[in-house]
């Protein structure tokens, strides 16, 4: 029998001792992480029990007291402002996507731009837009509206306008003239003046989109002759798609953006993950768009509108998809996302009056008419738009305004359209659309002129190939790994 080596054995025992003691270490992290594990489930526990104690103990309060106005009207007021603050939180999903699409030489300026549509587009919304779009009153209690043409009091939220529930709109219709504005943005954007943006903006909150809201919202001839729009395909969206395209028409494209024969390049974003995470953002936002739209928590449709707003931007995103691997065999995630914007967009308007189904298939073609027309606007018309705007928001808005006198079934508020047999509210709807894109495309084209006459549109080419994060703030959104090409790009 050979005799063992003992230094073989000494290195056995040393390994089993080692092994004894990892052993030995991963049961104590064990039990450290079990014990972490019960406290976890024993918070989750009695936080279970102290919400069916709260469920149980409000459960005969509200059912006795839901009919009585203050309460009702405490639950609305409540809803209001919840979805205000879900629709300002979409300015971060524009900044993140509009970022994202562009490159990292103009992303500070973006992200500037869209800070300063809800702060300067905030304060002459309130001064002067909300005026002429509402009268300044409060449409739920009845107050007058002002004329068919615009609203005439109520400036800085004065005399009848100055109360608790035309506080809360305010701020609600605030959300959605910076959206509108937003939308702009994203058009103009790597060549557009800091200080031209802050003149439009001015412009367009406190005259462009206030006016044609008051037209169709605030009592105005639009509403008059029965054009609905429920939460603004056309009134947000397609006004806000048309002054883009008058801007981005007037300033021309980027430089690099077309060969000498005019075919378009491809100018890639900086951060396509910004994209993804900026789209899901706004997803989220925009059910505080269209459910919050109806103004009250206790009308229960608002369910309905939630489920019509998701499924049309999953049927977006799946036909963008689609269509795009068709056509280049790559899934275009830019397009994806933009696809599902294409069909909120169009739900927006007609998602309180058709069904489910009927919300699928809008989205679905929405999705398609992203694709179509940022095709279109691109290879054709040769607009620059870098970020999709014009085909996303103006295109889908109004086909969002069309689709209501499509598919509306009468289950909400007797809104019928061609599928309930009413062939007149399409033709009704038809109005709404052109007047939008008259209105629009000529006050945008109108200001933009004018702008360009004061101070000029476009920054130096210099600048432009500088970045309008030096050129026209001073500063890098990445100081730290900011490399500079000899053409410029970053």
């Amino acid at each position: 029998m050979q005799s063992p080596d003992l230094k073989s054995l000494s290195t056995f025992k040393g390994k089993y001792y080692t092994i004894n003691k990892a052993i030995k270490n991963l049961l104590i992290d064990s039990s450290i992480y079990m014990k972490e594990v019960k406290g976890f489930l024993l918070v989750m526990r009695y936080t279970i029990y102290y919400l069916i104690a709260l469920v149980v103990f409000l459960a005969p309060v509200s059912a006795a007291d839901f009919s009585n106005d203050d309460f009702a009207r405490s639950i609305n007021f409540t809803w209001l402002l919840v979805a205000a603050f879900l629709v300002f939180f979409m300015q971060v999903g524009f900044a993140m996507l509009g970022a994202g699409i562009i490159r990292v030489k103009n992303s500070l300026n973006f992200f500037t731009m869209i800070f300063m549509d809800f702060s300067l587009g905030a304060l002459a919304f309130w001064a002067v837009g909300f005026a002429l779009m509402f009268g300044g009153s409060n449409p739920s209690l009845g107050l007058d509206l002002g004329n068919t043409l615009v609203g005439y009091s109520g400036f800085l939220l004065s005399g009848q306008a100055n109360g608790n529930y035309s506080a809360g709109f305010l701020l609600f219709q605030i959300m959605f003239a910076a959206a509108a504005v937003s939308i702009v943005a994203c058009a103009v954007v790597e060549r557009l003046k800091f200080k031209a943006y802050l003149m439009y903006t001015l412009a367009v909150t406190t005259i462009i989109y206030p006016i044609y809201g008051h037209w169709i919202w605030g009592g105005g001839w639009l509403s008059q002759i029965g054009v609905k729009d429920f939460a603004g395909s056309g009134a947000v969206h397609a006004v806000g798609g048309f002054v883009a395209l008058a801007g981005a028409y007037l300033l021309g494209p980027r430089l690099g953006k077309y060969d000498k024969d005019g075919k378009p390049n491809v100018i890639p974003g900086h951060d396509i993950t910004y994209i993804v995470i900026g789209t899901f953002i706004l997803i989220f936002g925009w059910f505080g768009f269209n459910a919050g739209s109806t103004l009250a928590a206790t009308d229960l449709r608002i369910s309905v509108i939630a489920l019509n707003t998701f499924m049309a931007a999953a049927a977006g995103a799946t036909s963008a998809c689609f269509l795009i691997l068709s056509r280049s065999g790559k899934a275009d995630i830019t397009m994806i996302c933009n696809g599902a914007l294409g069909g909120l967009v169009a739900i927006t308007g007609p998602s309180a009056y058709v069904s489910p189904w009927a919300a699928v298939l809008i989205g679905l073609i929405g999705g398609i008419i992203f694709v179509k027309a940022y095709w279109f606007v691109e290879w054709k018309l040769k607009i620059d738009d870098p970020v999709g705007a014009i085909a996303c928001h103006a295109a889908n808005g109004i086909w969002g305004l069309l689709a209501v006198g499509i598919f509306a079934d009468g289950t909400y508020q007797g809104v019928t359209g061609l599928i309930a047999g009413n062939t007149n509210q399409l033709y009704i709807q038809s109005i709404g659309a052109i007047t939008a894109i008259v209105w629009a495309f000529g006050t945008g084209y109108i200001l933009f002129s004018l702008i360009d006459r004061a101070i000029g549109l476009r920054v130096k080419p210099e600048q432009e190939l500088q970045g309008l994060d030096i050129g026209e703030h001073g500063i890098s959104a990445y100081p730290e790994f900011t490399t500079s090409f000899k053409d410029g790009r970053q």
